[in-house]
């Protein structure tokens, strides 16, 4: 059987915060919802290339650890998804986890990454 990656670590850093197209900010309100649903320490969402957007909370459970971005990109891939537009994580932290970056790279290597604090203040974008 095949090993599994570890998951990355890198921690890409915001650059100055973009301003944001009225479609990215629907994705604020919509990953600001999906924290505040149920209390996550982070809330997610994003947008296909066909403009469906998905949003998605944090899990931690036992067997199960999923940022939100993470959870995000799953649901859209789900759905049949092979692109991304555009994803936003609102969060606590300053920087973006390595996983959900590497999540939204997988499926496109230019769509702005927003990272939002807990109030829909738009704290950086990550662009590479």
């Amino acid at each position: 059987m095949p090993e599994t990656p570890a998951a990355p670590t890198a921690r890409p850093t915001p650059t100055a915060p973009a301003v944001l197209s009225a479609e990215d900010a629907k994705l604020v309100v919509l990953a600001r919802g999906a924290r505040g649903r149920v209390g996550a320490v982070e809330g997610a969402a994003v947008r296909d290339s066909d403009g469906r957007t998905y949003a998605a909370a944090s899990v931690a459970l036992p067997s199960l650890t999923l940022t939100a971005l993470q959870l995000a990109v799953a649901s859209a891939v789900a759905a049949g998804a092979n692109r991304l537009e555009a994803a936003v994580v609102v969060t606590e932290a300053s920087t973006l986890d390595g996983a959900g970056h590497a999540a939204v790279r997988d499926l496109t290597v230019d769509a702005p990454i927003h990272v939002a604090a807990p109030d829909g203040t738009v704290l950086g974008t990550v662009t590479q």
